[in-house]
């Protein structure tokens, strides 16, 4: 469905985006009750499509407020029509709400996250509180006249803490990084100097080398296991499945209902045939060693 969804390639083309996205005709109740009832009950694809792109005006609004965070405009409308197809993956039209009022919260939820992990300079928007806290302390450092401040004074603190509930400190910390910017990675570490920050950046990732080793370590141990399993016989390889090679494994109980043996007996049948994949395996990891390579 996204890929049907008319795009905007940049703020300079957002007139045009605009008007292409005017096209598309707003939803009586009637009709947009109708087409969310197909698409929940019979998987109509073009319904939902319909309930989409009706709404893509309400995305283009929501998407606007958020401009002030430094984020492109058109990724900003992209998360949120990721938001707007959730919200219609998951409308219930007998509730008896309309759609957008339900798609308010997936649009402004969806661009608020793909903010948090795309700015930079914030790291602990993580918790309910600090969220916001981002997102409100822009807006009402405006309504204080206090918007191009660097650092707010005590008295604009004080205010901010006790409406949003969240610490005098926070507020302190939060608007020190709204009011810091990005830096650039690329930037010189001195004047003089010719390397960049980024050279000082510690990749995390393990090498070609070490992954390469490790793939094959895994592939070797898979064979060693197909192998070792290979040798026991089909109710010994399906009772040790279920028991040792499960997430979840299956019970006692129901593997002695479905062999129409004991629990007792399921439980030997599972160690015996342990015991014999790890012998199975151990000899195949020893002649693997021995075997001279040509």
């Amino acid at each position: 469905m996204a890929s049907n969804l008319p795009v905007l390639a940049g703020e300079g083309n957002l007139s045009s985006y605009l008007a292409e996205i005017r096209r598309f005709p707003m939803l009586a109740p009637e009709e947009e009750f109708m087409l969310a009832k197909r698409w929940r009950e019979q998987g109509d694809v073009e319904a939902a499509h319909r309930l989409v792109t009706s709404h893509l005006r309400l995305v283009a609004k929501i998407a606007m407020g958020y401009r002030g965070y430094g984020m492109p405009l058109n990724e900003l409308i992209s998360e949120g029509n990721v938001g707007m197809m959730q919200a219609v993956k998951r409308f219930d039209p007998d509730r008896g709400f309309r759609l957008a009022t339900y798609a308010m919260w997936w649009i402004r939820a969806s661009i608020q996250e793909y903010i948090l992990h795309s700015w930079s300079q914030v790291k602990m928007g993580t918790t309910a509180a600090q969220k916001k806290l981002f997102f409100n302390l822009r807006k009402m450092k405006g309504q204080m006249q206090a918007i191009d401040d660097g650092d707010l004074s005590a008295e604009h603190v004080t205010k901010i803490a006790t409406e949003l509930d969240v610490p005098e400190a926070d507020v302190i910390s939060m608007n020190q990084r709204l009011s810091g910017g990005d830096r650039s990675l690329n930037a010189p570490v001195r004047a003089d100097a010719e390397g960049e920050w980024q050279d000082w950046l510690v990749d995390e990732h393990d090498n070609q080398e070490v992954a390469f080793a490790d793939n094959e370590e895994m592939t070797k141990r898979r064979k060693l296991l197909e192998g070792a399993m290979s040798g026991l016989n089909e109710r010994e390889r399906l009772i040790l499945a279920e028991r040792r090679l499960r997430d979840d494994p299956t019970t006692l109980e129901d593997l002695s209902q479905r062999f129409k043996i004991s629990r007792e007996r399921v439980r030997q049948i599972e160690v015996r045939a342990f015991d014999k994949l790890q012998k199975a395996i151990r000899n195949a990891a020893i002649e693997q060693r021995l075997t001279p390579v040509n």
